[in-house]
């Protein structure tokens, strides 16, 4: 049995290399590296390895939870940003694999317009998190963390 520590992932979708850029009244002023580091460095604090990636792309996004799977991650923390409303092949992936996921928004998509209101992926997740802006991230990773303890 290997030493190295079980990874958690953090998946981003569509739009999300335009953060800080991206209405920033809306999504914030920190950019997807500022998220990246930060989770990498609770990732680290918490005892495991971590691999982020982001694809505009819905079919990227579903091969790498399988191979998050494949890989014995200890979960997934992903925000599918549009995807989430509009994607039954995300959610049919989530459901498939064994590894916990918990979806994450930076806003708080009850409050914002009506479409946005449905997410066809939360069903198929351990959980999910909004509102809270990056810190969604960290309060998932910590979640998963303390599941795979």
């Amino acid at each position: 049995m290997s030493d190295a520590p079980k990874t958690l992932w953090v998946l981003h979708g569509p739009n999300l290399d335009r953060l800080g850029r991206r209405e920033p009244e809306v999504y914030g002023r920190q950019t997807l590296a500022d998220i990246d580091a930060a989770c990498a460095g609770l990732a680290r604090a918490l005892g495991f390895a971590h691999e982020s990636r982001q694809s505009a792309h819905e079919g990227a996004l579903i091969e790498w939870l399988h191979e998050a799977a494949d890989t014995g991650a200890a979960g997934v923390v992903i925000n599918p940003a549009g995807y989430t409303h509009t994607s039954v092949a995300l959610r049919d992936a989530i459901a498939a694999i064994d590894v916990p996921v918990v979806e994450v928004h930076l806003s708080n998509v009850h409050a914002r317009e009506a479409f946005r209101h449905v997410s066809l992926t939360a069903a198929a997740c351990a959980g999910t998190i909004a509102g809270l802006g990056a810190e969604g991230y960290l309060a998932a990773l910590r979640y998963l963390a303390a599941r795979a303890s």
